[in-house]
């Protein structure tokens, strides 16, 4: 099933139909009857309408498209430049806290790298940062609403693992941030010690009151907070489910993008649009995921797979890296949505009996996830670089300057592996109240 699914990615077709026609095909073989086929295929098109946690995708979405419009990074970039044009890389290292606000605000990571890129692309071009530098910390920091709650991409793992999507959001905080903080210490290192990579701003370039900066700032920061608290602070205090919060955070989008006069007709249609494609895309690849996984396991690939991975005899350990493993290669081929679907289905049985702690295995493999938005040759981090950014900015200068940060990614991935209080102690601590 794999290299027929593989051949038909590599002819073009679309991967929610690859997925829907390879699961027709050998699930016709397998069982010998189109109606038995049928009946499997109409079970999951009723089991993705009725999972309500989905719900919160489209609310999500829509969450970013409105924010998208708001005007809410433009005023944020020239906020956290105020505070860092002195500094090695700032404008770079503005960046990429813009893009952790950012990303905690809207979960929608296309959007995050898009709207911050036009932004921030144009401004390091013009201070001769290096092109490669930019490349990198756009497509990183871009991608980490991957690893930032509230992330789409946690809301389709949870269902898909079996894990709580609450938990998810609270256990990713931590890794998501030692993610961005290893990204602000490798461009301050790399731009102290090579001085043309990030060249400090010419003193007056932002030349304002220290009371001015406060104001600007202010301003700047209370919308993402007010996003984030209405989200975030409402899944961890047990306020609300994560569709819920979603809910919260789409009308709350509408009237931040009200608050700064850029609420319209045309930016409402335009934002509902978006959030249908989006949306019809990723259900139609989970409800082809799903298809796959269904006739995959039935027709005994799960206890192939399982046998398999046991005849190895790796041990535990040796297992999770394998999984891991084969999960970063797939990351070079497959989208987010296909490597959960495809995978997950079959990993987490093998890591309960293996003893290792459900929610931690997520995170880590969301690490993995991260990695694929920047690994060629589908990259897709690259993708929406290239469509952003000027004719200066080459595809080589993409590939090299998302390199270092695959590797702080996986360096990321060792710390977890290695600590997993870092995962799981913060859901203990702020779920246990409201599980109780």
């Amino acid at each position: 099933m794999f290299p027929v699914l593989i051949g038909l990615l590599l002819m073009g077709v679309p991967v929610g139909f690859a997925l829907m026609a390879t699961a027709l095909a050998f699930g016709w073989y397998a069982f010998g009857e189109f109606g038995t086929v049928m009946y499997l295929f109409s079970s999951q098109i009723d089991g993705v309408a009725s999972n309500f946690v989905l719900a919160s995708v489209p609310l999500f979405v829509f969450m970013g498209s409105m924010l998208e419009r708001s005007g809410i990074a433009r005023n944020l970039i020239e906020a956290m430049h105020l505070w860092t044009h002195r500094v090695p890389g700032g404008l770079a290292l503005s960046t990429i806290v813009m893009c952790v606000i950012f990303a905690a605000s809207t979960g929608v990571i296309g959007a995050t790298e898009i709207v911050i890129g036009l932004l921030a692309v144009p401004a390091m071009m013009k201070y001769g940062y290096n092109r490669s530098l930019i490349s990198g910390t756009i497509c990183a920091g871009g991608s980490l609403g991957t690893i930032i709650p509230p992330s789409v991409v946690v809301v389709i793992l949870g269902p898909t693992a079996d894990q709580s999507v609450a938990d998810l959001f609270v256990a990713i905080i931590l890794p998501g941030l030692l993610l961005a903080g290893l990204y602000l210490l490798y461009v301050l290192a790399r731009c102290t010690i090579f001085p043309k990579d990030g060249p400090t701003l010419p003193r007056g370039t932002f030349d304002v009151t220290l009371a001015k900066k406060l104001k600007l700032t202010a301003v700047a920061m209370v919308p993402p907070i007010v996003m984030i608290t209405a989200v975030l602070g409402s899944i961890v205090f047990g306020l609300a489910a994560p569709t819920e919060a979603a809910g919260l955070g789409a009308l709350g989008a509408m009237l931040l993008a009200a608050f700064q006069r850029s609420l319209s007709r045309r930016v409402f249609i335009e934002a509902l649009r978006n959030t249908l494609k989006l949306t019809c895309m990723i259900m139609l690849i989970l409800l082809g995921g799903n298809m796959f996984t269904t006739v995959f396991i039935s027709a005994g690939g799960s206890d192939v797979t399982t046998e398999l991975i046991e005849g190895l005899n790796f041990g535990r350990w040796g297992t999770l890296v394998l999984l891991l493993a084969i999960s970063f290669v797939a990351g070079m081929f497959l989208d987010w949505v296909s490597i959960i679907l495809l995978f997950i289905p079959l990993f987490m049985p093998i890591v309960i009996v293996s003893g290792f702690d459900p929610i931690w295995f997520c995170v880590l493999f969301l690490l993995i996830i991260q990695t694929s938005y920047l690994t060629p040759p589908m990259a897709p981090a690259i993708f929406y670089l290239r469509g952003i950014a000027p004719p200066e900015i080459t595809l080589r200068d993409m590939f090299r300057g998302v390199v270092p940060f695959i590797v702080i990614q996986l360096i990321a991935l060792v710390i977890v592996a290695m600590f997993p209080a870092l995962t799981l102690w913060l859901p203990d601590v702020l779920l246990r109240g409201a599980r109780m």
